[in-house]
């Protein structure tokens, strides 16, 4: 069993060392759900006595007024044979508790917190509030529900006016984790006794309540130790015909081993809780830090290794958008197989080869000189006039592309956990991807449009061989040059350039997806950041630097994450390590 009480003070040890004491709400703190005793009692209520008295030794300082100002917490840890020694163990100006670990074959395996004793009024240069600081202090302490309270109240004052079991009552109601010691005993005035408090008839708790007689001023004075203070302490017991029935439970001696017991008892029930808390805490730990990411590295080719494999991450999932394992890269698809097909529609090609359009153009192209056989100046403009209108959708459908890319560039980026990090390399890998796209948007522009102004430099000569003669010559030879500008004759020119601009579109239709995707989609997956790690090579280590400017506050916040880390896998380790009876 004494091994759990050594258990709870080599993590609470650790705790202090890391400065985890229960003040930082940022992080989880495993210093609260540690069961400990905290000891409370007004001023001159002869609290320091008993700690003295239980420990075996003098060590607290002494004075008049608010002498203890910050909590001690008070190991003690029985050793079998050997030197006694005692080491502080917290960190200065860093830890609100001072830490103290006592070794010594005479103290029973113990944790005490020390707490400032209360007081009603300020004394001479102490601040008005120092009344309500002490008192939130304690309260900050006793009110947590693994804190085991012991209330010192001395016998000499009348115990409804005791600050300790007001406080004590205030945050524990049903005493339930309320150990009761009542000190000064022996001054009380003569016909007066304690009996019915030490027999739980007055002012009841659920532990029965500890007397304990310590040592007076005279003999602090005269140097008296603790062993023959002790001596005294069961004689007066032992001795006293009122205390004579209760002697056996009574005394400093028995206070302490009521402690430890009940604290040993305490921390068995905790445990399997303990546990669990703490490996779920890991858990949420080492999540966190895996949000945060690695630290930057200190050295040039470290920083650039780090940066290109963030960047390599960012560019490994832009491709898993395109290629469908994430969501986004089907809009491009829709580009092709919708927008630019009603796009192309909407050109309404009949309407532009109306008799009236064909009249116009056909009459313009022969000039002064009406055609002899067939209007072929007339044709070409026809269908040049036509076919230019196409190159509206293909402008079209390369933006629409490229809104997408963007689009999902600037998802990927939202998406690649470790940019987050780096806001000046997030905004610089999502600058130069945007370059690259826009580059690539210029290259596949040129060559869709190119692909229409092929359409239109030759036409399909087969296209027109192949239809009638009398079509092709623009209608009857024997009828007159003017005869041929009759409806029927433009009727048949506008439905032949139709047909033909018909099947130029379609195979436009085709084509103009497949140059967007090798110029701007194939692209995109093959070098979209080829510039950048290109200008990435040239930089120097103070230029690399401030690509990876990570906000110190997270930076702090992985320093305190990995000691947080560190403290509960080691407390995991410790309880695994201790085996406890059922």
């Amino acid at each position: 069993m004494e091994s759990l009480i050594s258990l709870v003070n080599r993590l609470q040890r650790a705790c202090t060392a890391l400065g985890d004491n229960g003040e930082d709400n940022a992080l989880p703190t495993l210093w609260d759900a540690l069961p400990s005793i905290a000891v409370v009692g007004g001023q001159s209520s002869g609290k320091s006595s008993v700690l003295e008295s239980i420990v075996g030794k003098d060590f607290l300082p002494r004075g008049s007024g608010i002498v203890t100002r910050r909590p001690l917490v008070l190991q003690l840890h029985r050793i079998d044979e050997g030197r006694e020694y005692a080491e502080f163990g917290h960190l200065p100006r860093k830890s609100v508790p001072i830490y103290l670990s006592i070794y010594s074959p005479y103290v029973v395996n113990l944790t005490l917190v020390d707490l400032p004793g209360l007081t009603k009024v300020a004394v001479e240069g102490q601040p008005e509030s120092i009344v309500h600081d002490i008192e939130n202090m304690v309260r900050s302490y006793i009110e947590k529900p693994n804190c085991i309270i012991l209330a010192i109240s001395p016998a000499n004052q009348d115990l409804a006016t005791s600050d300790a079991i007001k406080i004590s009552r205030e945050v524990d109601p049903k005493g339930e984790r309320t150990f009761g010691v009542l000190t000064k005993i022996d001054l009380m005035d003569k016909g007066t006794d304690a009996v019915d408090i030490l027999e739980g008839k007055a002012y009841k708790l659920q532990f029965p309540w500890i007397g304990v007689v310590n040592r007076s001023q005279a003999d602090i004075n005269k140097n008296v130790d603790m062993i023959a203070a002790r001596r005294r302490e069961r004689e007066y017991f032992a001795q006293t015909p009122e205390y004579k029935h209760l002697g056996h439970r009574m005394g400093s001696e028995h206070l302490g081993k009521v402690m430890s017991k009940h604290l040993e008892s305490v921390i068995k029930s905790r445990i399997p809780g303990l546990q669990s808390l703490i490996n779920k805490t890991i858990i949420e730990l080492e999540s966190e830090s895996s949000r945060l990411g690695r630290p930057v590295a200190t050295d040039a080719g470290g920083k650039l290794y780090m940066i290109m494999e963030i960047v390599r991450i960012f560019d490994g999932i832009f491709k898993e958008h395109l290629d469908g394992v994430r969501s986004g890269g089907d809009k491009i698809y829709n580009v092709f197989d919708n927008q630019l097909p009603a796009a192309l529609k909407r050109l309404q090609f009949d309407k532009h080869l109306a008799m009236e359009n064909v009249r116009k153009l056909i009459t313009e192209a022969d000039g002064y000189q009406p055609h002899l056989i067939a209007p072929e100046q007339g044709y070409r403009r026809l269908i040049e006039t036509a076919l230019v209108t196409i190159k509206g959708p293909a402008e079209a459908s390369v933006d629409a592309v490229h809104g997408i890319l963007k689009e999902l560039v600037h998802k990927s980026i939202s998406e690649t956990v470790e940019l987050k990090q780096y806001p000046s390399l997030r905004v610089e890998v999502g600058h130069a991807a945007v370059e690259s796209l826009e580059r690539m948007r210029d290259e596949s522009k040129k060559a869709s449009l190119q692909l229409v102004e092929m359409e239109c430099s030759y036409l399909t000569v087969d296209f027109f061989r192949k239809l009638p003669q009398d079509i092709d010559k623009g209608g009857n030879p024997t009828h007159s040059l003017f005869d041929r500008y009759n409806d029927s004759y433009l009727r048949r020119i506008g439905s032949t350039v139709l047909s033909y601009v018909n099947m130029v579109c379609g195979g436009l239709r085709n084509s103009i997806p497949k140059s967007i995707v090798y110029c701007q989609v194939r692209e995109a997956k093959r070098s979209l950041l080829d510039h950048f790690f290109t200008e990435l090579g040239k930089r120097e280590a103070n230029h690399l630097g401030k690509l990876l400017d990570e906000d110190p506050a997270i930076m702090q916040r992985r320093v305190s994450l990995a000691k947080r880390l560190e403290l509960y896998r080691a407390a995991q380790a410790e309880i695994d390590s201790v085996a406890w009876s059922k």
